[in-house]
């Protein structure tokens, strides 16, 4: 729940406007605002931040437990991130009111503001000398990275040598004032339990496994049980406890599971020779570490999972850096390495974090592009395959999961395509059924291209001719309009869209008939309008149909 404290009529107005926008927020006055700084998650003050300080400062203790708080002027030109950056989640919740408000997020953090990953926002628990190897790290000093495998992090400038230590590690290490511990979420606790066991029990038999085998706490990832133990209430409260989430599997398929220590109780009982062993494999899908241990009325085995690596297909849009999305972004910042076309890599170079390892190929370079973002994505690492567009249109996403296996998580993100972009700008001429058709034979036999064209063509479609014509493919489009002739009129409009929203960008209306193809170059997109297609206003619009019912 977000608090929103106002004193101001202005401050009042914009509270508004932020309880419509956000899902859980709750109004409070001044006086109360220890009572928000108690219960909220994160705290809003129309305030100044020197008044602010004064109020916070008698309530402030743990910065571990402590809500983030952010204050607006009343201006409402700035939203000040005040205490509580990262874990708090002030800096993120700063924008979320800057993008409501139409203000400025001010984010002062040290890291934030050098752009590198802050080592306390990596979602993982994390222990030892934070502030300082966070300033070896911001200083430009030398930090070794020492994992015991590879995650998909995002970018850390990091690497085999330094003073300082970043361990990613599940096992239980010393920490000195140079060494940070990150625990990743490798562990899955399997756990068997008898009717009634207490919630003290199933703990206490979990931190023995652990501590007897070296193993840390904080990356257990989940446990796991057979489903007739779902509702056990010793073993959901003991999850309920430690934050992790408890799965469950049947005892068929538990039953399924090859395990080192089958016993025949439960095979009596439930139905599968094992819960613990079974549950922990089956729902890490990796190797058992630590066979199953017992106490009088539980079971717990621990079996450790492979990390997976992560592929994001990101489309750049058109080329305008305002139509490049939020997610894109996001995705961009969040991936450790990037793959892609040297002239779009170019064009968000200045996104790329501290750390980042750059692969950039030139033209005709797309299949070596997709072996190798999926490669990168099977060794572990957090990848950003970067495209025009939309990743999915005639872009990178197809080539890349074609080879790509069950074996890596996969994050498609939306992109702003050339048709799209082109279709904008010169009016709604995707206003109804339309088609997309690319023109170049280098990847497809020209008798098929043919064969969609005159589809298109009989069906009334609304065409858009993605890479039109090159140098070396100058009769494709005329054929093209040859075959579209066949099937509508000289006066259909055509727009022809040359690079779409960057600085050199041109937008010609004309006719099917009137088409001069010797100015469309593989720069452009060519969109010719249906029979139904007009020119409205200077403006090329396709009717959407619309019949209004009474």
């Amino acid at each position: 729940m977000i608090g929103l404290v106002p004193t101001t009529r202005a401050g009042r107005r914009a509270a508004g406007r932020l309880a419509d926008a956000l899902p859980d927020t709750r109004s409070y006055d001044v006086r109360d605002l220890a009572t928000a700084f108690s219960e909220c998650d994160g705290v809003v003050c129309f305030l100044a931040t020197g008044a602010t300080v004064r109020l916070l400062a008698p309530l402030l203790h743990d910065k571990a437990s402590e809500p983030g708080v952010v204050c607006v002027d009343e201006g409402q030109r700035f939203a000040v991130a005040l205490v509580g950056g990262h874990q708090g989640g002030a800096n993120d919740l700063a924008q979320q009111v800057a993008d409501v408000l139409g203000a400025q997020a001010v984010v002062t953090t040290a890291t934030d503001a050098a752009g590198l990953s802050a080592l306390d926002t990596l979602g993982w628990p994390v222990e030892g000398a934070v502030a300082a190897v966070s300033r070896a790290l911001l200083d430009g000093e030398a930090v070794r990275l020492d994992a015991d495998a590879v995650w998909p992090l995002p970018p850390l400038p990091v690497g085999q040598q330094g003073e300082h230590v970043l361990r990613v590690t599940d096992r239980v290490v010393g920490t000195d004032d140079g060494t940070v511990v990150l625990r990743p979420p490798s562990l899955v606790l399997g756990i068997g339990a008898s009717r009634g066991v207490a919630a003290d029990e199933v703990e206490q038999l979990v931190d023995r496994t652990l501590a007897d085998a070296g193993l840390s706490a904080g990356s257990v990832a989940a446990a796991a049980t057979v489903d007739a133990k779902a509702d056990e209430a010793g073993l959901v409260q003991m999850c309920r406890r430690r934050g992790w989430r408890l799965a469950t599997y049947n005892a068929a398929q538990l039953a399924e599971v090859d395990v080192p220590n089958p016993s025949d109780e439960p095979a009596k009982v439930l139905g599968t020779p094992s819960v613990a062993e079974a549950a922990a494999l089956l729902h890490s899908s990796g190797v058992l570490v630590v066979a199953k241990t017992k106490s009088a009325m539980a079971t717990v085995a621990v079996a450790r999972r492979s990390p997976r690596g992560r592929l994001a297909l990101v489309g750049l849009g058109p080329g305008a850096r305002d139509l490049l999305t939020p997610r894109a972004k996001a995705e961009l910042r969040r991936a450790s390495v990037w793959v892609g076309l040297d002239q779009y890599v170019d064009q968000v170079r200045d996104l790329a974090r501290p750390g980042t390892r750059i692969l950039e190929t030139g033209l005709g370079k797309e299949e070596e592009r997709a072996h190798s973002a999926v490669r990168e994505a099977e060794q572990g690492h957090a990848v950003a395959l970067v495209g025009s567009g939309d990743a999915g249109v005639y872009a990178m996403a197809s080539p890349a999961l074609e080879v790509a296996g069950e074996d890596i998580d996969v994050v498609g993100v939306p992109g702003v395509t050339a048709a799209l972009a082109a279709s904008s700008l010169l009016g709604a001429a995707l206003g109804h059924d339309h088609a997309s058709i690319s023109l170049s034979d280098l990847h497809t036999p020209w008798p098929a291209i043919e064969t969609r064209i005159r589809a298109a063509a009989e069906a009334d479609l609304v065409v858009t001719f993605y890479n039109p014509r090159s140098r070396g493919r100058d009769w494709q489009l005329p054929r093209a309009v040859g075959l579209l002739l066949e099937h509508r009129p000289a006066t259909t409009p055509v727009g022809v869209v040359t690079e779409a929203s960057r600085p050199n960008q041109r937008v010609h209306l004309t006719t099917l008939g009137e088409l001069d193809v010797e100015q469309v170059t593989m720069l452009a997109v060519v969109v010719v309008g249906s029979t139904q297609t007009r020119l409205v206003a200077g403006r090329m619009v396709t009717p959407r149909g619309y019949r209004w019912m009474e």
